[in-house]
């Protein structure tokens, strides 16, 4: 198996062409006719990642967030991204991220999370899902079910008591607070996001809205194991040889972690 093989299976499962205008996933450093030894998957490429690929025997990283997200002017190893792809390339490993395209993708980020929540009745589209809570769901089980599902601290933002009943939940992985007004015209009475900007939780508490931050790391973490379970299942029903690992961070400790 090729890295290209391993950019198709990915293009299939979260075609790299929904990709937002801003975003810069796809085959980011390697050769694409390269033989791929093993398959790491983490959030972020770190220093401590590409130590634990090394360790692994894997020459191709999967990540969420890309390198080169903003224009590189310079190649200074003094420079932080600039180091990391100095490594990769000294290394000969491949670096494929699949950002945006993941987020909005079936199975992806926000479907993961929504399924990890036990949500049903979900709609919505790109970045967002919204659906149904269980009944007898309250501000505080609410709060302490994410915490626990996801190993993470949440915050609330809103004057809610703490037995205030919930009906339905809006999503978005990530930095997607803005996604909030979409939510609520489905329904959404609570919205939860990794990080929250101030204004919107000021809107949301203004609508009556409980407003729930978990943390970026959090929210995603999920959909990128969620994308190495969904590659093993093609390479294996393709007969292809290739060991997947995984990093649970992306190189720093996440709350609750």
């Amino acid at each position: 198996m090729k890295v290209r093989d391993v950019f198709e299976a990915i293009d299939r499962i979260a075609p790299f062409d929904t990709q937002a205008d801003f975003d810069n996933s796809g085959l980011l450093a390697g050769n694409p006719d390269a033989e791929v030894t093993g398959v790491h998957f983490a959030l972020d490429v770190t220093e401590r990642v590409l130590d634990e690929a090394e360790a692994a025997g894997a020459n191709l990283i999967v990540t969420h967030h890309p390198l080169m997200l903003h224009a590189i002017r310079r190649l200074v190893e003094t420079d932080y991204e600039t180091r990391l792809l100095a490594r990769l390339i000294r290394g000969r490993v491949a670096l494929i991220a699949a950002h945006t395209n993941l987020d909005a993708a079936p199975g992806g980020t926000n479907d993961t999370l929504a399924a990890l929540l036990g949500l049903t009745r979900v709609a919505g589209e790109g970045f967002w899902r919204v659906g149904d809570l269980p009944d007898g769901t309250t501000a505080a089980s609410l709060c302490r079910q994410i915490g626990e599902k996801l190993h993470t601290v949440v915050r609330s933002f809103g004057q809610f008591a703490p037995d205030h009943p919930l009906r339905r939940l809006g999503i978005s992985t990530g930095g997607g607070s803005d996604s909030w007004t979409d939510a609520a015209a489905l329904g959404a009475d609570a919205f939860l996001t990794g990080e929250m900007k101030h204004h919107h939780a000021l809107a949301m508490a203004d609508a009556g809205i409980l407003g729930l931050e978990a943390g970026h790391f959090a929210t995603e973490e999920p959909g990128i194991f969620a994308l190495a379970d969904a590659l093993q299942k093609t390479a294996d029903a393709l007969q292809w040889k290739v060991r997947i690992t995984r990093s649970a961070c992306g190189g720093y400790a996440p709350p609750g972690r």
